[in-house]
């Protein structure tokens, strides 16, 4: 099937074309109508179910802008006041509607008649809204989502000062790459020191999270906050056991791969001992790498990129490109990290990172390009709610096209070996990464299981946690103080609790599709686009098998595909000289 980039806003036929939502008395009629309105045949249910989706879609992207510009500059107080009154005034009176539609629709006798195939997993999850809902929660909700986002608030006033001039921590962070090892060092412990400085902010707020989200938990009947969240999450096809064992699998089949990468690392600097801050260096003469110098550059080179892939992945970000939905340059006074926010009216998403010029940034740059595709192709489906697709399978979109675009980073990098070396980089950070997501899910459901810890017992739990995953070739001596707190650096703690596991089961199904790719690259990227195009509109094994895939958490399967990554980056790091 060919795909169209040529993305269209979505037509009003419920709500006034000129319609902007800035109060709840504006938006009440139309919620009024939806549940008053007589629904005697499939299609008045159908048309029932196009007008409630337009005013979702209509909803969602208003409270989607709000948060997007407050990220963008976490200092002005008018669009941190935009993004509270949203969630303090609007959304809490939006939320009894929503339970009482949800019921008109699952009671009405003509759901029956909905066709299985395209509505059974929009179905599956309205029952279990219904389930999950409680008036109680309302303004408990409202509240954790603000208090959330004091997170960014907090992290984007951090920054250092080297030699004389003032860097965020993400832009210090390219020291990190010198060849000068006490330089190296000198920032290292800059950065922490500075993350210290807000330290018991971090845990106060992290504390009251889960104090509210425990409460959340127990007025909907659950015995702990994990259980409530797997429910929420639409967590259907995996358990919190699946999850423990993902966690055994990482040491038992990931932990030896990263520590013949991080010894292999410390032999070609020369070291004694890898500390932290050599792990991204290079050996002296070998110059860091510098894929782009600003966000401009950055998305152009993208382009270019995905046009070799597919013309309709360079199409999508052209778009974007013309309808300014870019911020990637990082600041002071910008939230932290990276996202592809969809806009689910005008279809075309947005996307935020914090670049500064780096290997990594790269490596964010086609993560959420994977994104905005997936948000491309879903916008095409007739329902708002068919957009909803599981992070297990919008992960496996972004992480997929970070493997089979590398294919193409020439575009990054006139030199060979530059590009030899971007490569190695991304498979060891593919292999890497598994242990930092076992860490942050395993200290999640210890957290939430145990809510009334004390910030002493979390701290350290959490080192217990790390140390089972920091390789016996890194040398943490003396740090300790920095790592009972590291975990404050992962802003999905605080702000999509239970979020993470997603990135592990998807970085699994990513080797899968790029070692389809590798053997058939247009029925890689047929199977890919076919599976993304599907939105939520099917339960996520049956995604996974539109992608060609198997859905499993199994250790033998961790197993095989950590062999496949393995010899890949030996090829990489080897070339045969033909």
């Amino acid at each position: 099937m060919n795909y169209s980039a040529d993305i269209q806003k979505l037509p009003r036929q419920f709500l006034p074309e000129d319609f902007t939502i800035t109060d709840w008395e504006g938006l009440k009629p139309y919620f009024d109508d939806l549940l008053a309105r007589n629904i005697d045949t499939r299609e008045s249910l159908e048309q029932w179910l196009r007008d409630m989706s337009e005013l979702e879609a209509v909803i969602g992207e208003d409270a989607a802008w709000r948060q997007i510009r407050m990220t963008c500059d976490t200092e002005n107080k008018a669009l941190e006041d935009a993004f509270t009154y949203f969630v303090m005034e609007i959304q809490p009176k939006m939320q009894p509607y929503g339970d009482q539609l949800n019921r008109k629709l699952v009671e009405s006798p003509l759901a029956a008649e909905l066709d299985p195939k395209e509505y059974g997993t929009y179905l599956r999850s309205v029952k279990k809204s219904i389930e999950l809902f409680r008036e109680a929660n309302i303004p408990i909700q409202a509240e954790t989502a603000v208090l959330a986002q004091q997170y960014g608030v907090i992290t984007g006033k951090m920054s250092v000062e080297v030699d004389g001039k003032e860097y965020t921590l993400q832009q210090a962070a390219k020291f990190l790459e010198s060849h000068d090892r006490s330089l190296r060092e000198r920032v290292y412990f800059k950065i922490q020191e500075r993350r210290q400085q807000d330290k018991e902010g971090l845990n106060e707020l992290f504390t009251k999270l889960v104090e509210k989200r425990t409460q959340v938990a127990k007025n909907a009947g659950f015995d702990n906050y994990r259980d409530y969240k797997f429910v929420d999450l639409g967590r259907f096809d995996y358990t919190k056991e699946d999850c423990f064992q993902f966690h055994s699998a990482v040491v038992t089949h990931v932990m030896p791969l990263v520590d013949f990468i991080y010894d292999r690392k410390r032999q070609k600097l020369g070291l004694q001992h890898l500390r932290p801050w050599d792990v991204e260096a290079e050996p002296e003469g070998v110059t860091p790498l510098t894929p782009f110098k600003t966000g401009d550059e950055l998305v152009q080179k993208t382009i270019d990129v995905f046009r070799k892939l597919d013309p309709f992945f360079a199409d999508c970000l052209e778009t974007m490109k013309k309808m300014n939905r870019f911020d990637l340059d990082s600041r002071k006074g910008k939230a932290p990290g990276g996202y592809n926010c969809p806009l689910e009216e005008t279809g075309a998403p947005f996307i935020f990172m914090n670049a500064a010029g780096q290997m990594g940034d790269v490596t964010t740059m086609v993560h959420e390009g994977g994104h905005a595709i997936h948000s491309f192709l879903a916008h095409r489906l007739p329902l708002t709610a068919f957009k909803q697709y599981p992070m297990e399978i919008a992960e496996v979109a972004s992480m997929a096209m970070e493997l089979m675009s590398m294919e193409y980073w020439d575009v990054y990098f006139d030199n060979p070996e530059d590009l030899r070396r971007a490569k190695e980089h991304q498979l060891e950070r593919v292999i890497t990464i598994f242990p930092w997501i076992a860490t942050i899910d395993k200290f999640q459901h210890w957290v939430y299981e145990n809510p009334n810890h004390t910030t002493e017992e979390r701290a350290e739990h959490w080192r217990r946690i790390m140390n089972d995953y920091t390789s016996i070739s890194l040398d943490v001596s003396g740090l300790e103080e920095f790592r009972k707190y590291s975990w404050q650096r992962q802003l999905h703690l605080y702000e999509v609790p239970f979020y993470y596991i997603e990135y592990g089961i998807a970085q699994l199904g990513a080797i899968g599709l790029w070692k389809q790719f590798k053997e058939n690259r247009e029925g890689a990227i047929r199977n890919y686009t076919n599976a993304l195009a599907l939105g939520g509109t099917r339960t996520l094994p049956e995604l996974y098998e539109a992608a060609g895939l198997k859905f499993s958490l199994s250790p033998d399967h961790i197993a095989e595909l950590m062999l496949f990554v393995h010899g890949e980056l030996e090829a990489v790091t080897h070339p045969v000289v033909k």
